[in-house]
């Protein structure tokens, strides 16, 4: 492809998903890095994990992405009463012809909403593994794919709230970015009741986009040029996750157990390309890298019983490592 067709391409997307944004902050007020986000995940093809107290518009956030968005959406409350076959779906005997028939489960869905996904145990979020990696369902005998585009938008409370379970290691890092919302502003909590407690109708999102248009929009994310020097610094700085004292940070020795895997390098190079097509550009910059590394990495960050002592967070620590790892 001609370096003008890409230039032209991605000011196609871009404008598209300008769309997207602008239907979405009818809506909701005062999440613009919160939108840009879900956006980014979007066009990366990743699932994200959205964490904050109850009250903070996450489930709002997802369902008006979804409105805006015009393809099958799914939301899934989860309990600690649930069943796995709640998520994927289930067989049914069929005693007439003595037959199994399957019913598919609220998962075979495009935007998937799994609402307060800490609240169910380990064996349902387990059933959300093999559709987030693979893209399918296994049910008895037979596998299904799920259909493209599909993405998970998880919301969860703070684990030390009551009533949640802390998501095993293995799917969190299934989950491309983690986004951690807080608190409105004064200002942005003012202009919240008078949108959402007004005297007129609350405000909704309508379809600006449909699953194609993300699937063509995802094929142009693929053309972003990433030079090697970009794809070195991602390296880099996932390197110092894992060994801190190598990469020249002796401040972060025995402070991380673990750090983040070939995924987060994968993952950081996507939505950096993203990134830069949403920012009207065909080329990453090392600021690319730089900007999402903190939704990439806080979550495949493990950090020692040192750090915690410490008070020191997984946020903080990847902090560091962004102000010490060469930028080229």
């Amino acid at each position: 492809m001609a370096a003008a067709d890409i230039v032209h391409d991605v000011s196609e997307v871009r404008e598209r998903f300008d769309l997207v944004r602008a239907e979405v902050g009818k809506v909701l007020v005062g999440q613009d890095q919160l939108v840009t986000r879900l956006l980014l995940a979007l066009l990366a093809d990743g699932h994200a994990l959205l964490e904050g107290v109850p009250g903070l518009a996450k489930t709002l956030a997802v369902a008006t992405l979804a409105d805006a968005v015009d393809c099958g959406f799914s939301r899934i409350q989860f309990t600690p009463d649930m069943l796995p076959g709640d998520v994927t779906g289930t067989q049914i005997f069929n005693p007439r012809d003595g037959t199994y028939s399957v019913k598919k489960g609220p998962v075979f869905g495009n935007l998937i909403l799994a609402d307060e996904i800490n609240r169910a145990p380990a064996k349902v979020q387990a059933a959300l593994l093999e559709a987030m990696q693979e893209r399918q369902v296994t049910l008895g005998e037979h596998t299904f794919a799920l259909q493209a585009p599909f993405m998970v938008l998880a919301t969860q409370n703070p684990i030390e709230q009551e009533g949640t379970y802390p998501l095993p290691e293995a799917q969190l890092d299934r989950f491309m970015m983690k986004l951690v919302i807080g608190y409105p502003s004064g200002d942005d909590e003012v202009r919240i009741i008078d949108r959402m407690a007004g005297s007129g109708n609350a405000p909704k999102a309508s379809h600006v986009m449909s699953g194609g248009d993300i699937l063509a929009a995802r094929e142009v994310v693929q053309q972003v040029f990433v030079d090697d020097k970009v794809k070195r610094y991602a390296v880099d700085v996932v390197a110092a996750t894992r060994d801190p004292a190598a990469a020249g940070i002796s401040e972060l020795a025995g402070l991380i157990e673990y750090g983040a895997s070939v995924r987060g390098s994968l993952n950081l190079i996507r939505l950096a390309k993203a990134n830069a097509l949403l920012a009207g550009r065909s080329y990453t910059s090392p600021h690319d890298v730089k900007s999402v590394a903190p939704d990439v990495l806080r979550h495949r960050v493990v950090v020692t019983y040192e750090a915690e002592a410490e008070g020191r967070s997984a946020d903080d620590l990847v902090d560091v490592i962004l102000s010490n790892v060469e930028v080229p």
